[in-house]
């Protein structure tokens, strides 16, 4: 194994902190990774958000494998394989319902910029162009493309980079902790932050608004729950204007709140839903947008031989990725995966709650198998804190993540009670022993 860390930059890594003391994984399997030198280390993020059932499962490794052998890639463009048929009929059956047409990306950031592309695209082909405005939302995370970071709201993603695109605003955030601090699940206040919607109508007028995108859960800024009432009311405001919801489901998708996507948890379905991570459960960068079937008929129209929607990427759908897709599903299907987060909710709320108290530790939020542990932050050094404390866990045989300072725990969902208990017991000694 190579020893030179020069000429790899890493992504959203401390590139200087990381060479002196890398951190590296060379195997994983179930719950756990191992490093090179053969350490376990519990995997308390599911990778990335992503591996929901688990590591190196093996319908899934073998679907891949198959699919390598029998067809290594086939064009999108005007061609097509069965695969990515079956896999979209696949998906559907598990969306909520109306959300029946499914648009191919290659990761979370292509999904939202496909799904940006998507709604302005609609409202000029039904005849209304001036419908162009994004509202995002403060605070929210929509991946890392010009489009994601101008709707986005985490100001780190988006300082350095210019002035991002043109007509897009945002609604407030809804982290309230002087009223929701040491929420179990949704918090009771904060439905009314819905209504800074209609203030930014009031501003640009509904004619030239789009689409509103939001996370169901932001989950990098720090997994921010929505209030009781607040999606229904954004549902509202949107159809009350004519504007496109667009759901990112890239975290929350496939199981990680305790059914298949947010949107069924909380009772509302968007019109646009964008998905990635879990949907191969990370094992090939596979995205995904789901559209309602009213969306999807108004660009089919015009000669049947001229292309509808001017968008797409080389590897859309691409044999491996949707084979890959396809094995998550049955191993989700066969163990109940979908829906388990439900059934382990209450033990890893228990277990994470009892945290309160202990140093730094000023608000814990959970709904599912997602967690966040919100510390005080040290004094002129925002996030030491929290990597700290994600360094001691390391050091300990447990990976988890932080944001700012804000520690997240987003586990495999095929989770046991001991595993819940290994996490929570190690970040309880490292909260401890924190300066």
């Amino acid at each position: 194994m190579t020893t030179d860390l020069d000429a790899y930059w890493m992504p959203f890594t401390a590139n200087r902190q990381f060479k002196k003391a890398p951190r590296l994984l060379s195997k994983a399997s179930g719950m756990h990774f191992w490093t090179p030198e053969g350490r376990e280390v519990l995997d308390g993020i599911a990778g990335l958000w992503c591996v929901n059932a688990g590591h190196a499962r093996p319908k899934i490794v073998e679907a891949i494998r198959a699919q390598a052998l029998e067809l290594d890639f086939a064009p999108p463009f005007n061609m097509a394989h069965p695969k990515a048929f079956e896999l979209a009929e696949r998906l559907v059956q598990l969306t909520p319902a109306g959300l029946n047409k499914v648009f191919y990306t290659n990761s979370g950031s292509e999904s939202v910029e496909t799904a940006l592309k998507m709604a302005i695209a609609y409202h000029r082909a039904r005849g209304e162009g001036s419908r162009t405005r994004l509202i995002g939302r403060e605070r929210g995370y929509h991946g890392v493309n010009f489009g994601g970071i101008s709707v986005g709201g985490m100001v780190a993603n988006r300082k350095m980079f210019g002035s991002m695109l043109t007509g897009v605003d945002h609604i407030r955030h809804t982290h309230d902790p002087a009223r929701n601090a040491f929420s179990i699940g949704q918090p009771q206040h904060g439905a009314e932050l819905a209504d800074d919607l209609e203030r930014l109508v009031a501003l640009h007028d509904a004619s030239t608004i789009a689409a509103v995108i939001v996370e169901p859960v932001a989950g990098s800024t720090g997994v921010l729950l929505p209030p009781q009432g607040y999606l229904e009311r954004l549902r509202a405001i949107c159809d009350k204007h004519g504007i496109l919801l667009i759901f990112d489901e890239v975290i929350t998708g496939f199981g990680r709140t305790g059914a298949p996507f947010a949107a069924q948890r909380f009772g509302v379905t968007p019109d646009l839903m964008t998905v990635a991570k879990g949907l191969t459960n990370g094992c090939v960068p596979m995205g995904a947008v789901f559209a309602k079937q009213h969306i999807h008929d108004v660009f089919m129209n015009g000669p049947e031989h001229l292309i509808e929607f001017f968008h797409g990427y080389t590897y859309s759908g691409h044999p491996l990725a949707c084979a890959a897709a396809l094995g998550t599903l049955d191993t989700y299907a066969e163990e109940g995966l979908l829906t388990r987060a439900a059934e382990m909710e209450a033990y890893f709320a228990d277990a994470l709650h009892s945290l309160k108290g202990l140093p730094h530790v000023i608000d814990i939020r959970n709904i599912g198998l997602v967690g966040g542990i919100e510390l005080a932050p040290i004094d002129g050094s925002p996030g030491k804190r929290a990597f700290d404390i994600f360094l001691e866990c390391w050091e300990r045989g447990v990976l988890i993540r932080t944001t700012g300072d804000t520690v997240a725990l987003s586990p495999p969902l095929i989770i046991a009670k001991t595993h819940v208990d290994q996490i929570v017991g190690t970040l309880a000694d490292a909260l401890k022993r924190a300066g």
